[in-house]
């Protein structure tokens, strides 16, 4: 059987990973790959694949940008009223996926999620350009709409209130943390031999161990 669709594979050939390469810890690791990722001018590097399940076990999947990482975890926002918002709240596992094609890598990241604190949904809502803040406080996120016009003339409405462009931070719209238990960084490599490592930990003050795994 053929499939014209299926492009031929390719190697690898963009970099390698070893053990000795590796940070003591995953944030560390990350954050030195998101900065080769930046400076290598890659197109929303900070883009992430955001996997939930529902009650019914069904995936979903969406890709959201990374606002910020530490130690403690992958933060985003949203609205806390949409399907993936639900999702969580019926199942607060999920997954993170970074791909960064050019550097050919991939981060999977695995974890619990918790809502943050409504004073870190301010700092950053207000940060946003003013466009984007009027957006987010026009649309019912995943609610249906009758036609594009309908929000453009919600916007409008908006910047008629709040002709000055302090359009308030909608009341559902906030942060999301997802605490990692386990991270694993793929490098992709010649005749399909990836090099891939997990970090992985039982509790949130455990520590990390790491371990190769098979490609």
């Amino acid at each position: 059987m053929t499939n014209d669709l299926i492009e031929p594979r390719r190697d690898y050939t963009a970099d390698t990973l070893r053990r000795k390469d590796l940070a003591d810890n995953p944030t560390a690791q990350f954050k030195h790959w998101l900065q080769d990722a930046r400076d290598r001018k890659i197109l929303d590097a900070t883009a992430m694949m955001l996997s939930t399940a529902d009650a019914e076990g069904q995936p979903h999947s969406r890709v959201v940008l990374l606002k910020h990482f530490d130690e403690q975890g992958f933060i985003w926002y949203t609205y806390q009223e949409s399907d993936k918002a639900r999702q969580l709240s019926e199942n607060p596992k999920a997954s993170l996926l970074f791909y960064w094609c050019a550097l050919e890598r991939q981060v999977r990241i695995e974890g619990v999620v918790e809502k943050l604190d409504p004073a870190d949904a301010d700092e950053y809502f207000y940060s946003r350009p003013e466009g984007s803040r009027f957006s987010a406080a026009a649309s019912v996120q995943s609610a249906p709409v009758s036609n594009r016009e309908e929000l453009e003339k919600r916007v409008q409405q908006l910047h008629e209130q709040y002709p000055d462009g302090n359009v308030p931070r909608p009341a559902v719209w906030g942060g999301y943390r997802i605490r990692p238990h386990r991270l694993e960084f793929w490098q992709g490599r010649a005749d399909r031999l990836h090099d891939r490592f997990v970090f992985e930990r039982t509790s949130v003050n455990s520590d990390w161990s790491i371990q190769r795994i098979s490609p």
